[in-house]
């Protein structure tokens, strides 16, 4: 009698959309976006609604996250950062609620999928830009021109300047989306090995021990890289704006 073909493993079977409102195109994705969304709400609310002198845990944690985010956008990018502020404190909860929530058990990362977080990069090129044109006018064109560079290199410089400033729209998306694919494609796998493994007899069941091993130690990494991307994400975006607003 021949015996059961393994399971295959689908790790990007997870990465899958699934409609939940189909009329309206409404996907898993959009649902944890409106969880994130609730969850950095309820963090600002809760946490600052007792206004005691002496901050409890809650609040300690809101007051932290209010004083570095604005802390990250003073000292980056000027004392213009305040006016900045709520962007960059709604985009950097909006990576780290999409990151640790993706780390539930039958949740949904929506950082995984590059077309979120282009739409993100996007955003801040497009404020970026913004931001430096309504500033500087026309002056904005000399940031592809470095100060006292010799004029006959300009058709070399120029292009190179222009590409580097684009790259950003590659760059940022890119390293969010492969960093938490990555990290999941890895949990999968090793899940995997662990359920085959478990399953092969006493001593598959001890030599299980070894990749739930590995996915714990993936699980405290992962904790690790989502508040990373996040505050990578963030303080790049205050490091454009820091070029926008100063055109250096």
């Amino acid at each position: 009698m021949s015996e059961a073909p393994a399971p295959a493993i689908d790790a990007l079977g997870q990465f899958r959309l699934s409609p939940v409102i189909g009329a309206l195109g409404f996907s898993q994705s959009n649902v944890f976006m409106i969880v994130s969304a609730v969850l950095t709400l309820a963090l600002l609310y809760f946490g600052m609604r007792p206004k005691a002198v002496v901050p409890g845990r809650f609040q300690a944690l809101a007051e932290y996250a209010y004083e570095g985010i604005m802390g990250m956008c003073t000292e980056t990018i000027g004392h213009e950062g305040r006016k900045f502020f709520p962007f960059v404190f709604t985009l950097f909860f909006f990576i780290l609620f999409g990151n640790l929530l993706g780390l539930l058990p039958f949740s949904f990362t929506y950082t995984s999928h590059i077309v979120v977080t282009f739409t993100l990069a996007l955003i801040v090129f497009l404020l970026t830009t913004i931001v430096a044109i309504a500033i500087h006018g026309t002056h904005f064109f000399s940031y592809f021109w470095p100060s006292g560079a010799p004029v006959a290199l300009a058709p070399l410089i120029v292009p190179v300047e222009i590409i580097s400033y684009f790259s950003r729209l590659v760059s940022l998306p890119v390293r969010l989306f492969a960093n938490m694919v990555a990290g999941h494609v890895m949990f999968e796998v090793f899940a995997s090995f662990v359920v085959m493994l478990g399953g092969a007899g006493l001593v598959g069941g001890i030599a299980a021990v070894f990749p739930l091993g590995i996915n714990v130690i993936l699980m405290g990494f992962e904790l690790l890289v989502a508040f990373l991307q996040a505050y990578v994400f963030a303080i790049l975006t205050c490091i454009y704006l820091h070029d926008a607003v100063h055109l250096h």
